[in-house]
């Protein structure tokens, strides 16, 4: 295994899952009750063996550190300047933008490739990313015709934005001097709804870095509602207490009345998967008014997440990669879905077709 640079931590868990936090398993570690953030962050109860969340801060060069953690004072404190501080108290208050009526399900469009005619459908979802220049911060498209003849969907489709992604552009569109402009386009384009950035909340930093992404979640969050577009809250979090924090948030904030969450990887994996669906409508429960819930896979849960939320929309990721590689959905006798080769003649175009069932 390669070293990590100095800047990165050089602690490795080739176990992730003691850095899972569960408090029904694990007492808090020893050194979080004399934490300043105690009260704010709940500590950690991990199986990862460490004294407090400061244990998985182990960069060599801690100068040189990316995170956010009280390991680097100057960094430490122009990062909490810039949030305004951890507290979710201290983001502006925004106007409601209501809830437009969405499907169960909406096919996200990575781009145009591969095809040569207009996708037929009435609602689709684009990233954010690809839309804006993360280098100029300048939107690839400044009207509806110019948008659908970038990804060759209809002009007068319902478009739904996600911000989720890497790292990468997640952190350049938080570096982005200009995105009240940027919004301001996106409004003009007509955007039905968009997502907020998900930054990323990991096991294996210290709980400063988790706090604050979730600040800048919050916060991308007001921007866009300022800016007059219907947004839906990226509820990332790590620990109960996380959740339990954003659910007073949303309980005490009306104007925030769509969440979103993405299931296809970390937020996915074994029984954490489990655990996050159960938070997630503990959190729709705790706040008691019908909640929109817009995620990025995790299909096979919408029955249960309906239970708790007054609408569930699916970002259906998977059907479009796979199409374009020419390949259709086949549903086995076991009831699952294997994608076979499909291949078309050259320019012919790839048509919407029902799975169908194997039979041997």
């Amino acid at each position: 295994m390669s070293k990590r640079p100095p800047h990165e931590p050089s602690r490795q868990f080739p176990q992730p899952q003691r850095l899972w936090d569960d408090d029904t398993r694990h007492s808090p570690s020893l050194g979080c009750p004399t934490c300043l953030e105690f009260g704010r962050c709940g500590g950690v109860h991990t199986d990862a063996g460490v004294l407090d969340c400061r244990d998985l801060c182990s960069c060599r060069d801690k100068n040189q550190c990316d995170m956010v953690c009280r390991f680097n004072p100057r960094v430490f404190v122009a990062r909490m300047r810039e949030v305004g501080g951890l507290s979710f108290d201290t983001a502006p208050r925004v106007k409601a933008q209501g809830v437009p009526q969405l499907p169960g399900i909406i096919p996200f469009v990575d781009h145009r490739y591969g095809r040569a005619s207009t996708l037929n459908e009435p609602v689709v979802a684009l990233s954010l990313y690809e839309l804006v220049n993360m280098a100029t911060g300048a939107l690839h498209a400044t009207s509806r015709q110019a948008l659908a003849e970038r990804f060759l969907i209809p002009s007068t489709a319902t478009v739904i934005l996600s911000g989720v992604d890497k790292d990468g552009p997640l952190e350049r569109w938080w570096e982005l001097p200009n995105r009240r402009e940027i919004l301001a386009g996106l409004a003009r384009l007509g955007i039905a709804v968009t997502t907020t950035p998900n930054f990323s909340v990991l096991t294996d930093v210290p709980r400063m870095d988790n706090l604050y992404a979730m600040k800048r979640i919050l916060l991308a969050w007001t921007e866009m509602a300022a800016a007059g577009l219907p947004a839906a809250l990226h509820v990332n979090a790590r620990t109960d207490q996380d959740y339990k924090r954003w659910g007073e948030l949303i309980a005490k904030r009306p104007e925030i009345e769509m969440l979103a969450f993405e299931f296809a990887t970390g937020g996915g994996r074994g029984e954490r998967f489990d655990w996050h669906v159960e938070q997630l409508g503990k959190v729709a429960d705790r706040v008691g008014r019908p909640l929109v819930l817009m995620i990025r896979g995790g299909g096979r849960k919408i029955s249960e997440l309906r239970r708790h939320f007054g609408h569930v929309t699916l970002v259906e990721t998977e059907t479009f990669a796979r199409a374009i590689r020419r390949r259709r959905a086949v549903i086995t006798e076991s009831g699952r879905i294997r994608w076979a080769p499909s291949p078309t003649p050259k320019g012919a175009p790839i048509r919407t077709a029902n799975a169908t069932r194997l039979t041997s």
